[in-house]
């Protein structure tokens, strides 16, 4: 991450976090440790998988101590092996014990994310067909889970509310249809903004087309119905599969010709990736 992007937009977080892991002191390593000693662990890796959040792991305890150090020997985006030596951190033996569970979760979530999005990138290879996140995030940690993405070779989709004008079934029963959503966004939203829209039909595709709708979100159609959305859009309008998409099942759109496939799964179901700070001891 950007040195000034994460001290503008992450270390609020990242103290949120320790603070929820410290609330008042941490009484075990206060009770073994009474005073300052330096000393250094080592980051394991304990399964294949991609890296992701090197520096957010070490910001973390920089934020408890700014003189630790953090010897790097991967960056984000690199793959790596069980048993794989990926840092050294080196500094207070307090700041160490205090800061490594949660720079570890952040690193193990993040690595997760970016590892099962390369898996799932990986089967769209050569198709032309763009693999987007959504905003199934978890709450406080979405800048994080939407960077990994990228570094798992996914796209992001709009960060926030305030980023794009997507409209929902809901939306569309708020409004009255859907030709009168995307009239009604297209009056309100700046004209450099794209319009998209979701349908669930062929019926409420030909509507959105007619409408002007500039993206077509194609919602838990059949494979089937959405090969004929495609052909009706025609370069009419881009096209979006969406609806319970995962790796086990990707495999039945990859060749229908959707612009953009979106999976909620690379956020909201990625497993960790198993990462440890092991071997302690005092210099």
């Amino acid at each position: 991450m950007n040195p000034i992007t994460t001290k503008l937009n992450v270390d609020n977080l990242l103290l949120q976090a320790l603070a929820e892991d410290i609330s008042s002191e941490d009484v075990t390593t206060n009770a073994v440790m009474r005073e300052a000693k330096q000393g250094t662990a080592q980051l394991i890796c304990k399964q294949d998988g991609v890296i992701a959040g090197m520096d957010v792991f070490k910001r973390v305890f920089q934020l408890l101590d700014e003189s630790v150090k953090v010897t790097m020997y991967c960056k984000d985006g690199d793959e790596v092996k069980d048993k794989d030596l990926l840092a050294v951190v080196e500094g207070d033996i307090r700041a160490i014990l205090s800061g490594e569970r949660t720079a570890l979760n952040f690193l193990q979530r993040m690595s997760g994310i970016a590892t099962y999005t390369r898996s799932v990138a990986e089967l769209l290879k050569g198709t032309g067909t763009k693999l987007l996140d959504t905003r199934k995030t978890t709450p406080n940690m979405r800048i994080f889970e939407k960077y990994a993405v990228k570094i798992g070779g996914g796209y992001n989709h709009r960060y926030n509310l305030s980023d794009g004008v997507l409209i929902k079934d809901n939306h569309i029963g708020a409004a009255g249809g859907v030709a009168r959503a995307v009239q009604m966004a297209k009056e309100y939203a700046p004209f450099v903004r794209k319009i998209e829209i979701e349908v669930e039909n062929l019926e409420m595709m030909q509507e959105a087309l007619d409408a002007g709708a500039d993206i077509i979100m194609l919602d838990n159609m059949s494979p089937e119905m959405m090969k004929k959305a495609v052909e009706m859009a025609a370069g009419r309008a881009e096209t979006e599969c969406s609806g319970n998409v995962t790796r086990e099942n990707i495999k039945r759109i990859t060749d229908i010709g959707v612009d953009y496939v979106s999976s909620g799964a690379l956020t909201h179901s990625a497993p960790i990736l198993d990462v440890s700070l092991k071997n302690l001891h005092a210099l």
